[in-house]
């Protein structure tokens, strides 16, 4: 399973076939929008596919870097609609709605597997992976088994 913290960069990367949607648990993105409200969207798709066309939310998003400004506007409804598979299933977490602004970082992918050697060897990482999955468990996320 994998966290993310970009919306853009993971988005974009599960739109590109790099990550598979249902390995996703979470994306803590630094966005505050509902990729079903039309204005909202156009904002988010002009501002990350580096759009002209202006409007006032795409002014909001005026400081976001072009991460999809390889893809047309032919391209548009895949990255709608894997947002609005995110927003859906409860795996698109926006701190901003809530008054918190992340910054962004270089990273944006973080596996949530931890081998069997880390869990025996740190009892603070094996209470934490336990309650981890408990949580993913309610949420009906299944977990891979690993065993490095």
């Amino acid at each position: 399973m994998k966290i993310g913290l970009s919306y853009s960069r993971c988005v974009r990367d599960i739109v590109e076939g790099l990550v598979d949607i249902r390995d996703v648990l979470v994306i803590v993105a630094r966005t505050d929008f509902d990729p079903h409200n039309d204005d909202q969207w156009a904002g988010i798709w002009h501002g990350y596919a580096g759009g002209s066309n202006r409007g006032s939310m795409i002014r909001m998003f005026s400081g976001s870097n072009p991460e999809w400004g390889d893809y047309g506007d032919k391209d548009e409804q895949r990255f709608r609609d894997v947002s609005c598979k995110l927003w859906d299933s409860g795996k698109l977490h926006q701190p901003r709605q809530f008054g918190a602004h992340p910054r962004r970082l270089p990273y944006y992918w973080l596996e949530t597997i931890v081998s069997n050697e880390e869990l025996e060897s740190s009892p603070a990482v094996k209470d934490a992976w336990e309650r981890f999955q408990m949580v993913s468990g309610l949420r009906g996320t299944p977990l891979k088994e690993h065993n490095e």
